[in-house]
């Protein structure tokens, strides 16, 4: 089996910030954490930037007009958006695409966190490019188990490649473990190919673009990766991943972000192909932005959408320039 960035990455010798043995272990296993990797007074920054932002009306994100943050995908629990709990925060399950927010883009520069992601997809001098952030603010469940994530691979909603060479970070912001919903992977699995992915048949509902892997085999051996706040999960794209519910009363907190090696990475057509039919429901999403940043609702039901443009209007250069992305 060849091992990942035949050729390109080299396994064999410390990184800059990581051991030979722990940029084995990711090749071997897909996955790898780091513990401590961000300090709390940054995790803080995040939170209260999340929580209480310095937009021009000086409310949160989840509770601002529609305008305010036109970059921004606000995705709500679908069982609790008109439930009991009122709107704001606790209605919110993912804030997406914050690349253009100064303090919650510190995140995706900050040095241990960087470092690390070039150790795994590239070199010290590599241009790394920030292609999806997320701050994940998963509800306490309602009963549902709605606030599961189902188990799939990250590159099912990627239009780039090779897969090698992009890379998650994802850090706890506060104790993450079995009882709210921590991550669950399946060691090795990324030595595999991209699988055909689809919306569970959940009977309690499943919330929107929370697709899963097609006649996923339940049986294979998987690992809970239970962590303290500021610990960082670093994970290949082709990792099979989910997340538990969360059984606790409070909201559990991550950050994230997917880079991509700039130099080496490049966007693909992906019509014909499994993920097709995500790309249009992508797209519909992104109308619905367009609607909120104040451009007419016919005239954008006319626009024509390349999911690789969508791609381009999310990502950010991390460092160096955005060469091919």
């Amino acid at each position: 089996m060849q091992t990942l960035g035949e050729g390109v990455l080299n396994w064999n010798t410390d990184g800059r910030v990581l051991t030979r043995d722990q940029k084995q272990h990711y090749e071997k296993y897909g996955f790898i954490v780091i513990k401590n990797c961000i300090p709390q007074y940054e995790l803080e920054r995040y939170k209260n930037r999340f929580q209480f932002p310095l937009c021009i009306f000086l409310k949160e994100i989840c509770e601002a007009p529609k305008g305010n943050f036109p970059d921004m995908t606000i995705m709500r629990d679908v069982s609790i958006a008109k439930s009991e709990f009122k709107a704001g925060e606790k209605a919110i399950t993912k804030l997406q695409d914050f690349q253009n927010d100064e303090v919650l883009f510190d995140y995706c520069r900050y040095p241990a966190v960087v470092d690390t992601i070039k150790d795994l997809i590239g070199v010290p001098t590599s241009n790394l490019t920030a292609m999806h952030t997320m701050l994940i603010n998963k509800p306490p469940d309602t009963g549902s188990l709605t606030s599961r994530h189902p188990m799939h691979q990250d590159l099912h909603y990627f239009p780039f490649r090779p897969a090698d060479f992009i890379s998650c970070a994802w850090t706890a912001m506060e104790v993450v473990n079995r009882a709210n919903g921590c991550l669950v992977v399946v060691p090795g699995t990324h030595k595999g190919h991209l699988l055909p992915h689809t919306y569970p048949k959940w009977e309690g509902g499943v919330n929107k673009a929370y697709h899963g892997i097609q006649d996923y085999d339940p049986s294979m051996p998987r690992t809970h990766v239970e962590m303290e706040a500021g610990d960082t999960v670093f994970f290949h794209p082709l990792l099979i991943h989910g997340s538990g519910a969360n059984k606790t009363e409070g909201f559990r907190k991550a950050i994230s972000c997917h880079y991509a090696n700039a130099d080496i990475c490049k966007y693909i057509d992906i019509r014909g192909t499994t993920q097709e039919e995500l790309s249009l429901e992508i797209a519909d999403i992104a109308r619905k932005k367009m609607e909120r940043a104040g451009l007419d609702a016919e005239s954008v039901k006319t626009i024509e959408l390349d999911y690789a443009d969508i791609w381009r209007a999310r990502a950010r250069a991390v460092n160096g320039s955005r060469a091919n992305l």
